[in-house]
């Protein structure tokens, strides 16, 4: 009787080091991931846009300047090798005007892009026909249009690409 009442004595001692010895070996609790299925959550630092917009949201846009002047509507877009747009392509009456991507805000709801620069400067700008384009990426034309709405380009990153043609 004594050894029963020796081993049960024993293992009640040794309960609450079994139990913290168990629960220190569980792995903490993973949060639930909220991302839509098929879709990768972003890397841990990672700056994540928090807006998107689509392509057909742009195309069609007035665009006006200074004094709520519009200069036509954007007919087109243009994208660097990296993905980034680059410019829009701003239709009015047969001539295109380039204008740099971060020189218009845009109101999406609306479906109007101001331009900050007045009339005298818009007419500055030079235009172009579609049978006509400019070299976008060639480093004067860039600083050149830029310039016309006192802003500076940004840096180009060029990227290499295995198993394309040029």
């Amino acid at each position: 009787m004594m050894s029963i009442c020796l081993r049960i004595g024993v293992a009640v001692a040794f309960l609450p080091l079994a139990c913290l010895v168990l629960s220190a070996q569980q792995p903490p609790p993973v949060p639930p991931v909220t991302t839509q299925p098929g879709v990768k959550p972003a890397a841990p630092g990672a700056v994540v846009p928090t807006t998107t917009y689509r392509a057909k949201q742009v195309l069609g846009t007035k665009v006006n300047i200074q004094g709520n002047v519009s200069i036509g509507i954007v007919e087109d877009i243009v994208f660097d090798d990296a993905g980034n747009l680059e410019y829009l392509i701003v239709s009015n009456e047969g001539k295109l005007v380039t204008v740099p991507w971060e020189a218009a805000k845009f109101n999406f709801d609306q479906r109007v892009a101001t331009v900050s620069i007045t009339a005298d400067q818009y007419r500055a700008i030079p235009t172009f026909t579609t049978t006509t384009y400019p070299e976008f990426y060639a480093p004067a034309y860039r600083t050149q249009v830029y310039r016309y709405y006192g802003i500076a380009p940004r840096e180009l990153r060029k990227l290499e690409r295995r198993g394309v043609i040029p």
